[in-house]
């Protein structure tokens, strides 16, 4: 069976998800999941990757008391293969469900959803709103700020970055980079929605 094509899982995700934040973070997500297989040699499946990103959060507008519960449900109703269910729902490994991110792709998803967001809450702190100019250095404050972005998880960027082997400021400098490298295509993509 093939996987679902990016723009049926495009589709889908609109299907439940109408809120700008949750479209812009699920793009995002994307973007920086294809950046992070290109950078750690899996460019053949980038695509792939890139799905489990846009598709990860598909159930948490609608049913946030049941995140990674109800998306099964919803991915297969969609006709997504249970490989990328079973990569979307390990994300919530520990928070939600027991299903542990064993692939290195789905580690990297566990702790980019965390991170990415702690990130795009510092850019927006920003003056150029852009994290072209973001270093690890400023967002490492943010992190140590508990009262800042404090749905962000710490716990689970703390625990995705031991997973993958990395300390933390290695994490954020790859995360920061990643989200540079799909800034411009979402913003654009955004626009274009007329979101």
């Amino acid at each position: 069976m093939d996987c679902i094509s990016r723009e049926e899982a495009f589709a889908l995700l609109t299907k439940y998800n109408k809120d700008p934040f949750h479209i812009r973070h699920a793009l995002s997500v994307e973007g920086v999941m294809k950046w992070y297989a290109k950078e750690l040699g899996y460019d053949s499946d980038e695509v792939y990757w890139g799905i489990v990103g846009l598709l990860h959060d598909i159930d948490f507008e609608l049913y946030p008391e049941q995140h990674c519960i109800k998306a099964p449900e919803l991915l297969r109703e969609g006709g997504v293969r249970e490989d990328i269910i079973h990569a979307v729902c390990s994300h919530g490994y520990g928070i939600t469900v027991d299903i542990k991110p064993e692939h290195q792709m789905e580690k990297v998803l566990y702790v980019v959803d965390e991170l990415t967001g702690l990130i795009w809450a510092a850019t927006l702190m920003r003056p150029s709103k852009s994290t072209k100019d973001m270093e690890v250095k400023s967002l490492k404050k943010k992190f140590k700020s508990t009262g800042f972005a404090a749905g962000c998880s710490r716990d689970v960027i703390k625990k995705g970055a031991d997973m993958l082997g990395w300390d933390l400021a290695e994490l954020m400098e790859k995360t920061i980079l990643a989200m540079r490298s799909c800034e411009d295509e979402v913003n654009e993509l955004m626009f274009s929605m007329e979101i």
